[in-house]
């Protein structure tokens, strides 16, 4: 029985180095061809376009990058500053209020009342209570109250647009029930 086993085992040894050898060298020789065969086609760079300066043609014509040309520029957007500035003008020649401190997003609207049959807003900033009636500012965009009732304040706030000129908007500060 043990003879039968070796029998077997040697020759399927036999069988499998002889498939191997063959299918390997068939392998490398097929590559070899193969390599021989293929001939890399490699496509030519176009030549690079000849640069050729030329000269400024605009003697006579002011330069881009001249003083002058500067010089009226400033003139011309000054002038526009000036008309727009008219607006904001007086607002910095004042004295500041306290709460012109203070961004108008830390603000809490608290409550509202009538005093001396004028309106006053209770308004909340770093745990301190103020009272604010028409006329007062808040904020730091020059903002003006404008009308106060039970649920907001309205507010006239000036401030500069992409281009640098001063603009008037619309800003509320609203009643906040609920925040301690």
């Amino acid at each position: 029985m043990m003879a039968i086993r070796l029998g077997v085992f040697v020759t399927c040894a036999v069988i499998i180095s002889a498939c191997m050898g063959s299918e390997e060298n068939d392998l490398l020789q097929w590559m070899a061809e193969q390599k021989a065969q293929t001939k890399p086609k490699v496509v030519p760079i176009p030549e690079p376009k000849l640069f050729k300066p030329e000269s400024y043609k605009q003697v006579g014509a002011v330069e881009p990058f001249s003083r002058d040309k500067l010089t009226q520029a400033l003139r011309r957007d000054s002038s526009q500053v000036a008309a727009n500035g008219a607006l904001v003008a007086p607002e910095l020649a004042r004295r500041k209020e306290p709460l012109e401190a203070f961004p108008l997003d830390s603000m809490a609207l608290v409550g509202s009342m009538v005093r001396a049959g004028e309106p006053v807003a209770l308004v909340k900033v770093d745990r301190l209570l103020y009272q604010v009636r028409p006329g007062n500012y808040l904020g730091q965009n020059y903002g003006r109250v404008v009308k106060i009732n039970e649920t907001e304040v309205t507010l006239r706030e000036i401030v500069q647009d992409a281009i640098g000129e001063w603009i008037e908007r619309s800003a509320t500060l609203q009643l906040q029930e609920g925040k301690k």
